[in-house]
């Protein structure tokens, strides 16, 4: 008699919106890795390496490539009509709109720099979530993402050195990027709720394909880079593009849209200690000190009601 057991599933595990916070923290962990990864990609000023338009583009057809394999080996039923309007939203969103513009802005900013903008990021897709799930977040709800947001901000005018916060061009594309996954993650968990939250992805990587394509052809290199630019160029397409967003579109799903949104809030330090095997970058004792504080008000804004909006009734 076989006597072999599995180990009991921890009992905090049994609530979906406990599981759903634990997805979107490995989400949000392999998100983390994308700005680094993506500096390696496309290189510096002086030492350039692949275009920021490949970048974002070659990674999504590769990740459509492997978005077909998956389809067709989980045999996923086609979109429905009224499904391709929210997918074409949030092929937009994060095939698109996020990659192209942070793949563009991180040859001009290093990734210690576009981590802090990431930090407006939960706050955006909380307010967009919100709207589109028609959800009454409590005043306690976004005291605690405001004050998160607003540690980020802090941050990011304490590091910017004597010459003060000012605002680059490559910022401008990184806080259009942030609208663009804010709106991107909103309807993707959205659709989470009617299809399995890892074909929402695959779904928005393959109806771009016929755009990406020919676009990731044309701007493919012409010259030889170093490895390193290909091995980041990869993680971006592998697991920014595909693998993390099976982890954080279902965790999306369990936990509810605005609530583990906040789980971003880590996001921008998790880049930072990243960045430091990868880019030399430095990290010291005030930045983890931010990351503690900011950690902490994501576990209390998770303990914060997030009730549905009443419905209106009306009398004839």
């Amino acid at each position: 008699m076989n006597t072999a057991h599995t180990l009991p599933t921890p009992r905090w595990l049994d609530r979906p919106a406990n599981k759903g916070l634990l997805l979107g923290l490995l989400g949000v962990t392999l998100f983390a890795l994308t700005l680094p990864m993506t500096r390696l990609a496309v290189g510096t000023v002086d030492a350039p390496q692949m275009s920021g338009v490949f970048v974002a583009l070659g990674r999504a057809v590769v990740a459509a490539a492997l978005s077909v394999v998956f389809l067709l080996a989980t045999h996923a039923p086609w979109p429905r009509r009224e499904d391709l309007l929210p997918l074409a939203i949030t092929s937009a969103g994060v095939v698109f709109g996020f990659p192209l513009f942070t793949s563009v802005a991180m040859r001009y900013v290093e990734a210690v720099h576009a981590s802090v903008i990431v930090g407006v990021l939960p706050l955006a897709t909380a307010a967009v979530a919100a709207l589109l799930h028609r959800q009454r977040p409590s005043t306690g709800f976004w005291l605690c993402a405001a004050l998160g947001s607003a540690m980020v901000v802090g941050f990011a005018v304490l590091r910017s050195g004597r010459a003060g916060l000012t605002l680059h061009p490559a910022d401008a594309l990184l806080l259009a990027a942030m609208l663009c996954a804010a709106i991107g993650y909103a309807y993707g968990a959205r659709m989470s709720q009617r299809m399995r939250a890892e074909h929402v992805i695959c779904w928005a990587l393959v109806i771009a394909l016929p755009i990406t394509l020919p676009l990731a052809f044309v701007t493919r290199p012409q010259a030889a880079l170093q490895a390193s630019a290909w091995w980041g160029f990869a993680y971006t397409a592998v697991f920014s593009m595909w693998i993390g967003f099976f982890a954080w579109y279902r965790g999306l799903a369990l936990g509810g849209t605005v609530r583990v949104s906040q789980v971003q809030l880590v996001q921008p330090f998790l880049g930072m200690m990243f960045a430091v095997p990868l880019l030399g970058e430095r990290l010291d004792a005030v930045t983890l000190g931010f990351a503690v504080a900011v950690i902490a008000t994501v576990f209390i804004g998770k303990k914060m009601p997030v009730h549905a909006a009443a419905h209106r009734v009306e009398t004839h």
